[in-house]
């Protein structure tokens, strides 16, 4: 068996590891975001390309030592990106077996491993997946920004800006956030905010500054942190609706940057869960959703078929 490599590809940035058969990791490898819906196909294949270099680099094997590799890709599930995206896969990774699919799925397989359960992930954008004992996988959230992904980090950061501007206008309540937004993108007032070419990621990046003022005590700030861990709520507790879990102890576990940088979201998420599934185990995922991908390229191999697969092991659009 020759060796794996796993991919998570976020609106943020991309982790590469490279790992043998009995997943012992030997390189790993960072990059920028690779969304191909919010950088574009041809952005995200780039990037790809500079981190599957870095990777032969610091790995130091050739192209056709590959046995599998698997990508999770946040927005790779539609078409025509999917296509686009594999096809770079087979044409450019030597592999026996390829997997494309999203960053998502690799996460649920890091956290549950094929048994059943729940993952929440928050980050640039917000999602959840169940997957019950039949394999069967429910989506909840993970719309996009423009109509969804309540609770995410780009939603947070919007409605710290929204607050912001406001306060200055005298419409809503005073908050720290207003000096300290200034400070954070170099604005002389908040108002030169409205013609800033601000990206997704850009105003996501806003989100340590909120918890920050939020942990401090500024009120507007702890109101956005603590409505955004109800929101994040919903989703888990919407699957447990449909799956009829409320009284099961079901495993609910948190991902991204949003849950590993908030204790004060994290706490009030598992209240709000737990107010309708009192026997859910909310749990921090502990391993890199990496490995994720990294566990399914590995079953790829062994299975050697050139595959593209989602959440649960099976195709997935």
């Amino acid at each position: 068996m020759g060796y794996l490599l796993g991919i998570d590809g976020g609106g943020t940035r991309t982790t590469a590891w490279l790992a043998d058969e009995n997943l012992r990791i030997l390189a790993r490898v960072s990059g920028g975001p690779s969304n191909p819906v919010k950088v574009g196909v041809a952005a995200a294949r780039r990037e790809l390309s500079r981190v599957y270099r870095k990777v032969l680099r610091e790995g130091r094997i050739r192209p056709e030592e590959f046995d599998a590799v698997c990508a999770g890709l946040a927005g790779a599930d539609g078409e025509p990106i999917h296509g686009q995206i594999l096809d770079w896969m087979r044409r450019k990774i030597p592999a026996r077996a390829h997997i494309l699919t999203t960053d998502a799925a690799i996460a649920l397989q890091a956290a549950l491993d094929g048994s059943e359960g729940i993952i929440v992930i928050a980050g640039t954008g917000s999602i959840s997946f169940a997957r019950d004992a039949n394999g069967q996988v429910l989506r909840v959230g993970g719309w996009g920004s423009l109509f969804d992904d309540a609770g995410s980090g780009y939603d947070i950061g919007r409605k710290a800006i929204a607050a912001a501007l406001r306060a200055h206008d005298g419409r809503g309540r005073s908050t720290s956030l207003l000096r300290q937004l200034c400070r954070k993108l170099h604005l002389r007032k908040i108002t030169e905010v409205v013609t800033m070419d601000l990206t997704p990621q850009d105003i996501a990046g806003v989100f340590p500054l909120v918890h920050k003022e939020a942990v401090a005590g500024d009120a507007v700030a702890r109101k956005l942190c603590i409505e955004a861990a109800n929101d994040l709520a919903e989703l888990p507790v919407t699957l447990m609706k449909r799956l009829g879990w409320k009284r099961r102890c079901i495993p609910v576990v948190c991902s991204g940057g949003i849950f590993r940088g908030s204790t004060l979201i994290r706490r009030a998420f598992a209240r709000s869960v737990c107010k309708y599934g009192r026997l859910a185990r909310i749990t921090l995922l502990d391993r890199e959703p990496v490995e994720g991908a990294l566990l399914l390229a590995r079953q790829s191999a062994r299975s050697q078929k050139t595959k593209s697969i989602g959440p649960g092991g099976r195709t997935w659009h």
